[in-house]
């Protein structure tokens, strides 16, 4: 069974805009301390996977990439363990697969080291 799962990526025009959402198992938090974190990654070809944006449950603002900012929004619905990142004012830059990650946390995990379950990934396209 698949503990992280991505939808909603596919292929717009510059200027556009897509939702990502992600599920996360339950197995991932039930039993354990801490809260949750949740995380949004991306990799375009021939570069490192870098970090998008993250949030946590605990209370702390979400993170973003300067990159990102005031373009994406990520939201967290910590009943269902999913996560939605808004994605707005995309830019062809924006290409890649973008990949979700869960973790326990008692802070914000901003690292791609951070993150112990992922999910396979959704592309996201964007044409000039």
């Amino acid at each position: 069974q698949q503990q992280v799962a991505e939808s909603g990526g596919g292929s717009v025009q510059a200027g556009g805009s897509l939702t990502l959402s992600c599920a996360a198992s339950s197995d991932i938090y039930d039993g354990a301390e801490g809260h949750k974190c949740m995380g949004w990654f991306r990799q375009a070809p021939g570069k490192e996977r870098e970090g998008v944006a993250a949030i946590y449950s605990g209370g702390t603002s979400p993170y973003y990439a300067d990159s990102v900012k005031g373009r994406f929004t990520i939201s967290q619905d910590n009943v269902k363990n999913t996560v939605d990142l808004q994605l707005n004012h995309l830019k062809p830059e924006d290409s890649a697969m973008y990949y979700c990650a869960a973790a326990r946390c008692w802070y914000l995990k901003r690292y791609e080291v951070e993150y112990e379950y992922w999910g396979q990934g959704t592309q996201v396209t964007v044409s000039s």
